[in-house]
């Protein structure tokens, strides 16, 4: 069953594109591909609306951005329904991983916006102090391309579209094909709420659609998505020297403590690998446990996963995209091939939809496709380890850096073993909820990405930092411009000589 599929060409020949369901090949709608020509034009009215949208007050699009909080309030069940129908997922995955943290974004970022915004008076040191003042202003970089996946179609939609609005940037949303009235809700709550139909703009179509965004006149990429497609996006981006910030793919560790709390940790190794069909580039990929420890989480693991149900309206659901599914059967096949132990599940059910089943695996090793590349699917990965030294080394041991977790009941050292894992974040005791963190910076290492979101400096991420240098007295001249004289000599060497020459005067220039 093929969840995308090519439809019969409009009658002025664009490509048409058909959606089923995952769950039960259920006809979910159509889109109609958008043309490098039409994408084209949609940027020059970005173009065109973007500085009407820049030149109101940040408090009053900030207004607009609140507002949409109480149109997504208002239209949760018809969002959180059509959620449903692209992907498959649970409807407490639906209201809990895109319509929770979507609300908290939208009220979060439109609270920081008018501070974080604002003109920022930065004290100078030394000897230019008495006589320039500086000014930072954060300036809407034009218009901004947002590309967005099918793993959390509504919340990975909204969340860069507000920050990129809130800083006054025109905005063209791409959302995957695989869910595309998922993704196109974020625009539809957003107009919804006040922002114009120019500023805020939605493309749909494939991979030629995105191509052409990425290759049009536009001054930044927000791309969620696979590594080779964001490395492609990288190179294009350089070739015009534009910013993007790309979040790509993971292959998280989850390392379980000799004084870990088995119960938690067992069932956040079960959670945290399969929720949302273990569909989410922070979800747990990899589980390395010390062996002394190890028989009984392992046993407690398996008792755990055995009680997880999947299929339609259940705790698991489909995997929201067909061609997902041989990824998912190939890495459990390669490790079964290469010595691995399936105490669980190992089996894809395509009987009533595109159905893994939920999978726990032990006496894995690194050769295996299923503890070095991004798996995507519910599947409980074991490793064992002598230490948490090794657990440390075998985390690192990865073209991927996203994130990771420790599960242990020292905080110190979860502190201490965050500091050694070369991840953008690591979580204490949980996973995945990173993301959902808006003041914690996000963002991957190595294969992971390039760049960060949320965090302070989330909203300044889409505007360019203009220092302005304002003089205080208005001479006439400055004392260095021409001519030079030897005056201008002596007070020169004066001013190294008395400003630098001691630790003292060193300390009093900062």
């Amino acid at each position: 069953m093929a969840i995308v599929e090519a439809l019969t060409p409009t009658a002025d020949g664009h490509r048409r594109l058909g959606l089923r369901s995952p769950a039960d090949g259920a006809d979910v709608g159509e889109i109609v591909v958008r043309t490098p020509e039409e994408v084209t034009a949609a940027i020059a009215k970005a173009r065109a609306a973007q500085p009407g949208w820049a030149a109101r007050p940040v408090s009053e699009r900030a207004a607009i951005i609140r507002q949409a909080v109480q149109v997504l309030v208002n239209r949760r069940a018809e969002i959180a329904a059509t959620v449903r129908g692209e992907t498959g997922k649970p409807l407490v995955e639906a209201l809990a991983v895109e319509i929770l943290p979507s609300c908290d974004f939208l009220n979060y970022w439109s609270g920081r916006a008018p501070k974080d915004l604002a003109d920022e008076k930065r004290r100078l040191h030394g000897y230019l102090a008495p006589l320039k003042k500086l000014v930072v202003g954060y300036r809407p970089l034009g218009v901004v391309g947002v590309i967005t996946p099918w793993n959390g179609p509504f919340v990975l939609s909204i969340n860069p579209v507000a920050q990129a609005l809130l800083a006054g940037n025109a905005v063209l949303l791409k959302p995957s094909e695989v869910t595309p009235h998922s993704g196109e809700w974020a625009v539809r709550v957003l107009h919804e709420a006040g922002v114009p139909a120019d500023v805020l703009q939605v493309l749909h179509g494939d991979g030629e659609t995105g191509a052409a965004l990425v290759d049009g006149d536009i001054d930044k990429i927000s791309f969620t998505g696979s590594v080779p497609t964001g490395k492609r996006i990288a190179a294009a981006c350089a070739e015009r020297l534009i910013p993007c910030t790309l979040e790509l793919g993971g292959k998280d560790a989850m390392i379980v403590c000799a004084d870990a709390d088995l119960e938690r940790a067992s069932a956040g190794a079960v959670y945290l690998s399969m929720f949302n069909s273990g569909q989410v580039c922070v979800g747990v990929e990899r589980v390395y446990v010390v062996e002394s420890i190890a028989e009984e989480f392992i046993a407690k693991v398996r008792e755990k996963a055995a009680a997880v149900t999947y299929g339609a309206n259940k705790d698991v659901g489909p995997l929201f995209w067909d061609r997902q599914l041989d990824i998912v059967s190939k890495h459990v096949q390669d490790a079964r091939d290469k010595g691995a132990t399936v105490l669980l599940g190992g089996e894809q059910d395509t009987a009533d939809g595109v159905y893994f089943q939920p999978t726990v695996v032990v006496d894995v090793t690194h050769d295996m496709e299923l503890m070095r590349e991004e798996t995507f699917g519910p599947i409980v990965s074991i490793m064992c380890v002598a230490d948490e030294d090794e657990a440390v080394r075998r985390a690192n041991d990865s073209a991927y850096g996203l994130s990771g977790s420790v599960f242990t009941r020292d905080r110190e050292k979860a502190v201490r073993l965050a500091r050694r894992l070369h991840t953008g974040s690591v979580v204490h005791n949980d996973a995945s909820v990173i993301y959902g963190v808006p003041e914690a910076p996000f963002g991957g290492r190595k294969d992971s990405g390039l760049g960060q979101v949320n965090g302070i400096d989330a909203l300044r991420g889409f505007t360019h930092a203009q220092p302005v240098l304002i003089d205080r007295w208005g001479p006439k001249k400055e004392s260095i411009w021409y001519p030079y004289a030897d005056q201008m000599v002596q007070t020169l060497d004066r001013t190294i000589r008395l400003g630098f020459g001691s630790k003292l005067a060193r300390r009093l220039m900062r």
